[in-house]
């Protein structure tokens, strides 16, 4: 038997939306509230918070990822150097997943860094 392991060659983001991370978890609580939900949860990688939105599965979207390649219709992101669990503000709660051990998501964090508006006027205030 042959065991062959293919990594994906190419993720296509169709949108970015960056948030300032403040204004991000207002959103996000706010939301949260108005649809007496669960706790949300978004990825954490490398000083990046960010929560992709897929398509649908298609059989034009499998044919995609058969070759390889990942589309997402966008991906929201905001600056947030330090890692934290748990982020409680405005009566609300949104959970952080530490996923830097994907290397998609660690090259992605790069990518988006190296884009954001805010990484250097604003790197200190991500609290």
């Amino acid at each position: 038997m042959e065991i062959s392991v293919e990594p994906w060659k190419k993720l296509v983001i169709h949108e970015v939306i960056e948030y300032k991370f403040d204004d991000w978890v207002k959103q996000i609580a706010f939301s949260t509230r108005s649809s007496g939900g669960a706790i949300p949860t978004m990825q954490w990688t490398n000083g990046i918070v960010f929560s992709p939105a897929n398509f649908p599965t298609t059989n034009a979207t499998v044919e995609e990822q058969l070759k390889g390649i990942l589309h997402w219709s966008s991906v929201s992101f905001a600056i947030k150097e330090k890692f934290e669990k748990q982020i409680v503000k405005e009566n609300a709660t949104i959970n952080l997943v530490d996923v830097s051990v994907n290397e998609i998501f660690k090259e992605l964090a790069i990518s988006l860094k190296s884009q954001s508006k805010f990484t250097n006027s604003e790197s200190g205030n991500d609290q």
